[in-house]
């Protein structure tokens, strides 16, 4: 994983050193700790605030160098607005704008959370300190060359040694942010997956990685192609036939729920790189094909952060990781393929590769574990970057419940998903002349019969299929994330299953 910062929480005390993070509200009102603290840099603080034209409000910011009456190095002033406006998912983006003014060159990080009035609850603190932590992430392995300037993570992302936050209760915001801290962890773990080269990151590895997950007591299972091929997975396994590295299969197990309590599965796209096969892609940003990986690093990513924090639920993680090539053994345009579930698939284009992959990985769990809610997450269709651009990924689903409870996790975490159609009339557009279906339906409404065809692997299981083409790899800058990958949808079904599937 990406190095990390330590993060710790200590009592509410009147001292500011290293850089220095303050929170206020509007018209610069402070709480009386952080007024104490601030006593011998008062009138600075005014002065500046008035040059800045600061007034306090949501998510405004200014930074004060070497700032007079004060140990502090760097006073970074962080806005907090009307307090009764102030909604709970705004802290962990407050912790990732704060963490943006911090200085790569900083080691140490000293925090007042305090509110100008009233106690800040241990969540809001550990949100903060989550938004912190997603902030400072960096991927740099490969760089034999790296600047020590003073530039902040606004441009630069890194991470201070030590970021210490007071805070009223300290013991409670421990034990919020022990949760938090696994999250985190998944989703830096999905974003170091996605960022990874295609050439270090091949299925194989993609398996090595994720078997990791043994060390915090998930069940491993990794079928190779004698397992798949016995088990006629002939869907899954065509996309990979022309590539020297081998598909796998990556089944991830937690039990932390009740014994036979049926598990809530997710289930990941995880193609390492995509050329799109003998229906060749263009040059053109062919190298961001690394990342069609994401919806399986999100799985991978979702499990660590279940059994880090020991969450109390079955749930199982099923990644089909493959890479898609055109040698002399591919699949080729006009090839008839049966799948797992028998079904036949006509391939019409063998750059709609992702569909095969998760059509025989559905089926699959479906079958061995029969789950009460099934979730997938692929990188899917260019389609659905024009539908829904990159501010929310597409959801397809047979469950009302299902998609209502996804979307409310979405709206409390920021990662966003909006319903899309599904219908019969869109399901006939994959009806082939010569199989059970082909594998694309046409140019028009291209993410929706991709989800049509998923749908035909899925049976009366509650399903949902997230297209997150647009949220995953090449991800818009974020107050929580600069980097190319945000490791989307770690934090959304964290919250779903937290919410409504642990005991």
């Amino acid at each position: 994983m990406a190095r990390a910062p330590k993060i710790s929480f200590a009592p509410l005390k009147p001292q500011l050193t290293g850089t220095a993070v303050v929170l206020t509200g509007e018209d610069i009102a402070t709480g009386a700790v952080t007024k104490k603290a601030l006593a011998d840099a008062g009138t600075l603080l005014a002065r500046a605030a008035k040059a800045e034209n600061f007034k306090g409000k949501l998510g405004k910011m200014f930074a004060l160098v070497a700032p007079s009456g004060l140990k502090a190095e760097r006073l970074i002033v962080v806005g907090l607005g009307k307090l009764k406006d102030l909604k709970p998912g705004e802290w962990i983006k407050l912790g990732g704008k704060a963490m943006s003014k911090v200085p790569v060159s900083a080691s140490n990080v000293t925090v007042l959370l305090e509110l100008p009035e009233g106690k800040l609850a241990a969540s809001a603190a550990a949100d903060f300190a989550l938004g912190m932590r997603l902030r400072a992430y960096k991927f740099d392995r490969y760089k034999t060359k790296k600047k020590d300037d003073d530039t902040t993570n606004s441009e630069k992302n890194g991470a201070p040694a030590n970021i210490a936050i007071a805070v009223d209760d300290p013991a409670a915001a421990r034990k919020e942010w022990a949760s938090r801290e696994a999250i985190g962890e998944g989703v830096v773990l999905a974003r170091d997956l996605v960022n990874e080269p295609p050439n270090v990151l091949y299925p194989v590895e993609f398996a090595r990685r994720a078997s990791v997950l043994k060390k915090l007591g998930v069940g491993i299972d990794v079928l190779d192609r004698k397992a798949m091929q016995k088990l006629g997975m002939n869907a899954l396994l065509g996309v990979g036939q022309g590539s020297s590295h081998e598909s796998r299969l990556v089944v991830m197990r937690w039990n932390g729920g009740k014994k036979g309590t049926p598990p809530v599965a997710i289930v990941g796209k995880g193609v390492c790189f995509d050329t799109g096969g003998i229906s060749i892609k263009p040059a053109g940003s062919m190298e961001d094909m690394k990342g069609d990986m994401a919806g399986a690093a999100c799985v991978v990513g979702l499990m660590h952060a279940l059994a880090a924090r020991k969450a109390k639920v079955n749930a199982v993680g099923v990644i089909g990781v493959v890479e898609n090539m055109p040698d002399g053994n591919a699949q080729r345009p006009g090839d008839i393929v049966k799948s797992m579930s028998g079904q036949t698939i006509e391939i019409i284009n063998t750059d709609a590769e992702g569909r095969l992959v998760l059509g025989d990985a559905l089926w699959y769990t479906k079958k061995r574990f029969k789950p009460s809610f099934m979730v997938n997450l692929a990188t899917l269709t260019g389609a659905i970057l024009v539908a829904l651009g990159q501010e929310y990924a597409g959801m397809f689903s047979n469950s009302d419940k299902l998609s209502e409870r996804l979307t409310l996790a979405g709206q409390d975490t920021g990662e966003r998903v909006w319903r899309m159609p599904l219908g019969p009339e869109y399901d006939k557009l994959i009806d082939s002349k010569f199989a059970d279906m082909k594998n694309t339906g046409g140019r028009y409404g291209g993410s929706i019969t991709a989800a049509q065809f998923l749908k035909r692997f899925v049976g009366d299981t509650p399903w949902a299929h997230l297209d997150v083409a647009g949220t995953a790899m090449a991800s818009p800058a974020s107050d929580i994330n600069t980097g190319w990958a945000a490791g989307w949808g770690v934090r959304l079904l964290n919250h779903w299953i937290n919410t409504h599937h642990e005991d």
